[in-house]
């Protein structure tokens, strides 16, 4: 490895703690969420949920590439520095043209998806020339070539070849880390190579879950804002707690007990790159979407909590926190290889309220809902205070 190469990796000594340049890159997607769950709203139809979906994809793509590029490179290192400030940058123009990323902005969207996804891979392939992992991103980079055409020829085209040739795009990055980057000539990456440090790369993911959850509390107060400027009626002050509760709720099932165990699960695992492609690079971005579904259900239910008989707004309440719980079991099995039943429960629960949603205002189904929160994790409660085995 060239010698500068080598004096911008980490220094390992331990636990790898997440640097103040990376919790400054993160502020842009507080940003990105806010603009994905703007997006929802406007849109909340079928297609419109499909659409906020592929977008929060590329979205969660472009970070956690960054994210993984980070657990290997020093941010205190003035390159690494200047790199994460340059995608945040370039990030931040193309969060802003989210709102119009099927319409007149496309392109922005999808030059600074390529942009961002190739220029960080070529400089992680000149910052370590020479070194184990340059082949690594090599491969990485070519892959990353392909997903940033396709989405720069998504940005270009109208219709719905844009959203197919950006799924294709997003496509190319999920395959290619479980194909382990295989380039024909420069063969495939093994997860064991990835030596990442588990703890940090836990913790980088954990931030993400902070950030969405700040955006349901600043929908649901700012949404108090706007009624405060009226007389507020006991139904919408009603909502608000409920709204309030049911995002400490969320908060509490994931950061309780799952988020600092799990991190230490990784942190001793002997393929901790295997677990982190699993548990947290594709599981968390379902998480994640549960929460930013019920922040814009959050805003619905405040603003109009009698709303009754709309469709789109049932499933808000309901699906979002399916959503969350759905990718919480799915990361505990991932991690603990348990099948937590009490979450699949709670999912069909939820799913059985939505026959009754046309039938009972969204108000009510966030009782509801919020009631299923409650009582999962009143359940882990007991299991860990009644000493029956619960891992996370």
């Amino acid at each position: 490895m060239t010698e500068a190469g080598g004096r911008l990796l980490r220094r390992r000594r331990g636990a790898e703690r997440v640097t103040n340049v990376e919790l400054y890159f993160d502020l842009v997607y507080v940003f990105a969420v806010t603009q994905l769950s703007r997006h929802l709203l406007a849109r909340p139809t079928i297609t419109g949920a499909l659409q906020s979906a592929l977008l929060l994809a590329m979205v969660w793509l472009v970070w956690a590439y960054t994210t993984w590029v980070t657990n290997w490179l020093d941010p205190e290192r003035i390159p690494v520095r200047l790199l994460l400030i340059a995608l945040a940058l370039a990030a931040l123009v193309m969060w802003a043209a989210l709102p119009e990323a099927f319409g007149t902005r496309g392109l922005i969207i999808g030059a600074g998806y390529a942009v961002t996804q190739i220029g960080r891979s070529i400089f992680a392939v000149v910052t370590l020339r020479g070194g184990p992992l340059e082949r690594n991103f090599q491969r990485i980079l070519v892959w990353c070539v392909v997903s940033g055409g396709l989405a720069v020829a998504g940005g270009i085209v109208s219709g719905p070849a844009r959203g197919w040739l950006w799924l294709a795009a997003v496509t190319v990055d999920l395959v290619g880390g479980m194909a382990g980057f295989y380039t024909p000539g420069l063969g495939r990456s093994a997860t064991a190579d990835w030596t990442i440090e588990g703890n940090h790369f836990a913790e980088r993911c954990q931030a993400f879950i902070l950030i969405a959850l700040g955006e349901s509390i600043v929908v649901i107060g700012a949404t108090l804002s706007r009624l405060l400027g009226m007389a507020v009626t006991a139904a919408e002050a009603g909502a608000f707690v409920i709204a309030v509760v049911g995002s400490a709720g969320l908060w509490w099932l994931y950061f309780d007990r799952s988020a600092g165990d799990a991190a230490r699960v990784i942190a001793a695992s002997a393929d901790p790159g295997r677990m982190g492609r699993t548990a947290y690079h594709l599981i968390h971005p379902v998480m994640v979407a549960g929460i930013i579904v019920a922040a814009a259900a959050d805003e619905v239910m405040v603003s109009s909590p009698g709303l009754t008989g709309v469709a789109w707004a049932a499933w808000l309440v309901l699906g979002g926190t399916a959503l969350f719980i759905a990718g919480h079991a799915a990361f505990k099995i991932a991690v603990w290889r348990v099948v937590p039943w009490s979450r699949l429960a709670a999912v069909a629960v939820l799913g059985l309220l939505g026959l009754a949603a046309p039938h009972v205002s969204v108000l009510g189904l966030g009782v509801c809902a919020t009631a299923v929160v409650i009582a999962v994790a009143a359940s882990d409660h007991f299991l860990a205070t009644g000493g029956e085995e619960s891992p996370g």
